[in-house]
């Protein structure tokens, strides 16, 4: 059984319509939660829904009604009346909207979901809509949940495929926190089909040596790399191994993250430029991008600002860094330029060993960093938290301005 909360105009509506008998209804309880079976009576009979559609109304204007009963904006609506042009009633789209507001989404999610789907106001809610819901939540998912994923799928949420493509994406990944983020990137693989393009590609990546946590793991990055041809799915393995990285090892999730959707020539280009900008030879690109394959996922220019810096600014040689290939993972404002600050205005203050390891100081995490770095200093340096904090906001405090 689905439960959803009515608006209260919704609800004393309802009522007064006396609809909460007969079998082909929605059925409203004493404290205004509906037990969702049919919308068509009351989408037919309440003016808050919409008159009657016993016949088309020629004077219907789905642009106006977009605007002014949906909440976009006059290019938005625009667009979106192209795609609804047949409409001549505002009955079905009026049941659309009365479904999302019960299932708890805001007028400016009502706004956003048409804009980008106006189609969705012309889904039956009967046929396709309270189906999906019920479905959903008998895989144990919140009201809260559902509306999430309304916004977030859009058109998906309309295929038949829907709930049973998403129950087994939430078993792969192992919970809907772990899902959400993957959907927020792009909801295309939610339509792929199971049988010929899913679950083959989940096999073929099993014969490559991944677990299912490393895949879950890898589709959480990569989700639409499930929803490829099994073909192209085996060339992404294939480029994975062709820059160094052997299936079955520990690197192959992040070298097949890494690779998934770049071609031959776009890694080529970004090893030539790795060797340039670091003035590495062949052997030792090939060493970093083996151990660190995220590296092939920066920008040029990214690289470059943290070129010029780890060599021209702090000092280090292209060596240590290849040696160290995490450091060109770390950002540059938050991470790398304010511990550099921090450790250079230390060692210039006598309060620490001039052989200290940069990057000691920049692998552990933020909290390990201002326990050893900051506070045993607080008496003789109090500003150095303040300053750390100005730097971190990309601010150079005076202290750590230096000749």
């Amino acid at each position: 059984m689905v439960i959803l909360e009515i608006p209260i105009g919704l609800q004393d509506e309802m009522r007064r319509a006396h609809i909460c008998t007969g079998e082909d209804v929605w059925k409203l309880d004493v404290d205004g939660k509906l037990l969702l079976f049919s919308f068509l009576n009351f989408a037919r009979s309440s003016p808050l829904v919409g008159s009657p559609a016993v016949s088309p109304n020629p004077s219907f204007a789905v642009e106006e009604y977009l605007v002014a009963t949906c909440g976009l904006t006059r290019p938005q609506a625009l667009k979106a009346s192209a795609k609804l042009s047949h409409l001549k009633s505002p009955s079905n789209p009026d049941a659309v909207l009365a479904f999302l507001a019960g299932l708890g989404l805001s007028a400016a999610d009502v706004a956003a979901l048409v804009a980008k789907d106006p189609q969705f106001l012309c889904a039956k809610v009967e046929r396709t809509l309270a189906p999906v819901v019920a479905g959903l939540t008998g895989l144990g998912l919140s009201r809260s949940d559902i509306a999430h994923l309304v916004s977030l799928s859009r058109d998906k949420f309309r295929c038949r495929s829907f709930v049973s493509n998403l129950q087994y994406f939430l078993h792969l990944l192992g919970s809907f926190e772990n899902l959400l983020p993957a959907l927020r990137r792009g909801s295309c693989f939610l339509s792929s089909d199971l049988e010929t393009v899913v679950k083959p590609n989940v096999a073929f990546l099993r014969e490559c040596g991944l677990g299912d946590s490393d895949i879950a793991k890898l589709c959480m990055a990569q989700l639409m790399l499930l929803g490829s041809n099994i073909e192209c799915v085996r060339a992404m393995a294939a480029r994975a191994q062709d820059i160094g990285v052997p299936c079955g090892s520990r690197m192959f999730r992040h070298a097949l993250k890494a690779v998934a959707f770049l071609s031959n020539e776009k890694i080529a280009a970004k090893v030539e430029h790795l060797k340039k900008t670091f003035m590495w030879s062949d052997a030792v690109v090939g060493v970093v991008v083996s151990k660190h394959p995220s590296v092939l996922m920066r920008s040029n220019q990214m690289l470059q600002s943290k070129s010029e810096f780890l060599i021209s600014e702090v000092g280090l040689e292209p060596t240590y860094i290849a040696h160290r290939p995490a450091l060109l993972t770390y950002s540059l404002e938050v991470r790398l330029r304010p511990r550099h600050y921090v450790v250079k205005f230390l060692k210039e203050s006598g309060l620490l060993d001039r052989g200290r390891d940069y990057y000691r100081a920049v692998m552990i995490s933020e909290k390990a960093f201002v326990e050893k770095f900051i506070c045993p200093h607080k008496e003789v340096a109090p500003h150095l938290a303040e300053d750390y904090a100005a730097a971190c906001r990309g601010e150079v405090p005076s202290s750590f301005r230096f000749t």
